[in-house]
């Protein structure tokens, strides 16, 4: 067998090629038309950054058929239900939103970028974090709880 069967049949083996939120989860799927409408109309100010939000965000490129992408919704979906209120957990599908993924110079998945409340670009994080990296991100440096009394 050819490498490329054996990563497809293992692929198929572990449910890798599907990404499906559950109904109740927190994380949002979003459109380069939602982006626009929710977190910076790349519109109307294409060459400086607007933030629309009102709660840290992360936004997570992700595709369907990636591997560590798949293994960081369980992540995203904890977070996001821990951190209701005080952040927002966007993913957006590369595959289907081309432009989006132009737009922030995708070239690897997963892709985050993370805002904080006041749409200061905090972080970029490329791979697939740990849980406990992702809480250190959101608590140090989107949230900035480390220095709250």
């Amino acid at each position: 067998m050819t490498p490329r069967v054996i990563f497809s049949i293992l692929l198929l083996m572990t449910g890798v090629t599907s990404c499906s939120l559950k109904k109740d989860s927190k994380v949002q799927h979003i459109s380069y038309q939602d982006f626009n409408e929710r977190i910076w109309d790349i519109e109307q100010h294409p060459d400086s950054f607007a933030f629309k939000g009102n709660t840290a965000v992360i936004v997570d490129f992700y595709a369907k058929w990636c591997g560590p992408c798949v293994q960081l919704l369980d992540i995203m979906e904890k977070i996001a239900d821990e951190y209701e209120g005080d952040l927002t957990v966007y993913k957006v599908d590369v595959d289907k939103e081309k432009d989006l993924a132009t737009v922030f110079k995708v070239q690897g998945l997963p892709d985050m970028i993370c805002f904080s409340s006041t749409g200061r670009t905090v972080r970029r994080y490329h791979g697939l974090p740990s849980e406990a990296d992702m809480r250190i991100i959101i608590e140090e440096e989107l949230l900035d709880k480390t220095k709250q009394p």
